[in-house]
């Protein structure tokens, strides 16, 4: 025996329960999400950063090759802009200042002071000042 329902007794609509449902999972799946989504400008800063390290690193090298020193802390930004395209970059992480700290740790350590790179201007080791990223 089928059972089935007249006509009129037929569901032309989701129930509330259903739509309640699928909200539900709908809600849980954008929080799972978001929190990756909005992880990507963190990834970005720190990629920034790096990218800005090592253009800093590589003009540094090739002022040693062109003078036969290394430059100057108290000089560098200007020391380097024959080197590097645009103004002296500063870090996207940290204090994003672009002033330069100097130090004589080796290897580097951070340096109080709201400096965004700390640079030995005996090793021609620079980094950004902070201590999370100070081993980039």
């Amino acid at each position: 025996m089928i059972n089935t329902l007249p006509k009129s007794k037929k569901r032309n609509a989701f129930t509330l329960v259903e739509l309640v449902v699928v909200v539900l999972i709908l809600g849980i799946i954008a929080a799972i999400a978001t929190p990756k989504m909005f992880d990507t400008a963190s990834d970005a800063r720190d990629n920034a950063s790096k990218q800005s390290l090592t253009v800093l690193r590589e003009a540094i090298e090739l002022y040693r090759a062109k003078n036969g020193s290394f430059p100057a802390a108290a000089t560098i930004s200007t020391q380097l802009a024959d080197y590097l395209k645009g103004p002296f970059p500063a870090p996207h992480v940290g204090s994003k200042t672009a002033t330069v700290g100097a130090s004589t740790a080796d290897p580097l350590a951070v340096k109080t002071g709201g400096d965004g790179w700390v640079y030995n201007e005996t090793s021609g080791d620079i980094a950004i000042n902070h201590a999370d990223y100070i081993s980039w």
